[in-house]
């Protein structure tokens, strides 16, 4: 168990509200308490629109280019998590690219199981095609669950000609059927996330019928031609996670492809980190990083100047 006494305080304050949590309780409730731990706002625009039918926001940080976008998928296990707790998340990520991010409030279950997430995922990115963004000025960001679902999506829309241009993700979910190492020799430094956890999130996504080992489900089971055609991807996970495996596997998998994946494993810290921008100076340089590679491969330079 790491001894930063600010990741401490943060790994406190979440624990406090799954420990609210019991087997009866409504997911309604969980929804809102996942809200109210992330409540702060940040300084960015948020319009609502409606993007091929799904639900989304507007996440413009002042003086953010709109020729360009980030579409945001966010996490929670694909049961909980909202545009309103990641709305600081981004922000800061339109403020760090100098670009403005499009969040995604994609379906949940139990109500909508997979591939409900996904269809939302690839509806959006045709809306957005239609609204004039190419390929090469849209890029995709996610985490955890959100962070998988923007892998999927690009798996999904391999032989399509505006496959965005990269993804950063953040403690991605990329194996449902939890067979990483990490579950193991993480297992006392996670303070939440351990194997049974996450396998009843999946089989309650997945449904009774659903395949784990589906990749657009659990991208790490991509075949090795699928992987290789991947955009520039970079991978961001706590060190002290359960689900380290899971991005760690992947990079490993993309780059043994052929293809361009980062795996950064950032010591001490926990699942998804990044959300917790104004108590963890880490998080804060992990998604500079991250708007930093994206603003490269929409060809911008860190600045937001047009370079291409």
């Amino acid at each position: 168990m790491t001894t930063d006494s600010s990741v401490d305080a943060v790994v406190a304050k979440v624990k406090a509200v799954y420990g609210r949590w019991r087997r009866d309780t409504p997911v309604t409730q969980m929804r809102a308490d996942w809200d109210t731990l992330f409540s702060a706002t940040g300084d960015a625009a948020f319009e609502p629109v409606t993007a091929g039918g799904v639900p989304c926001a507007w996440v413009t940080a002042p003086g953010a280019r709109t020729d360009r976008v980030i579409v945001y998928f966010h996490g929670g296990g694909f049961q909980v998590g909202s545009l309103a707790s990641h709305r600081e998340l981004m922000s800061r990520l339109s403020a760090d690219a100098g670009v403005r991010v499009l969040g995604v409030d994609y379906r949940l279950a139990p109500e909508h199981r997979h591939p409900a997430p996904l269809q939302d995922a690839l509806a959006v990115l045709a809306w957005l095609r239609a609204e004039g963004y190419a390929a090469p000025h849209t890029a995709l960001a996610g985490d955890s669950a959100g962070g998988g679902l923007a892998l999927a999506a690009l798996l999904a829309l391999q032989g399509d000609d505006a496959t965005p241009a990269a993804a950063f993700v953040m403690s991605a979910w990329t194996d449902l059927a939890a067979t990483g190492e990490s579950y193991e020799t993480r297992a006392a430094s996670d303070p939440i996330h351990q194997r049974p956890m996450i396998q009843a999130m999946a089989r309650n996504y997945l449904g009774k019928e659903g395949d784990p080992r589906d990749p657009l489900a659990s991208p790490l089971y991509a075949s090795d031609e699928q992987l290789a055609h991947l955009p520039p991807l970079l991978l961001q996970v706590g060190d002290d996670e359960t689900v380290l495996s899971d991005s760690e596997a992947f990079a490993a998998r993309v780059n043994a492809a052929g293809g361009q994946a980062e795996c950064q494993a950032w010591p001490g810290m926990v699942h998804v980190f990044q959300q917790f921008p104004n108590e963890l100076p880490q998080a804060r340089d992990a998604l500079r990083q991250g708007a930093r590679f994206l603003a490269a491969h929409l060809g911008l330079v860190p600045n937001g100047d047009l370079t291409a």
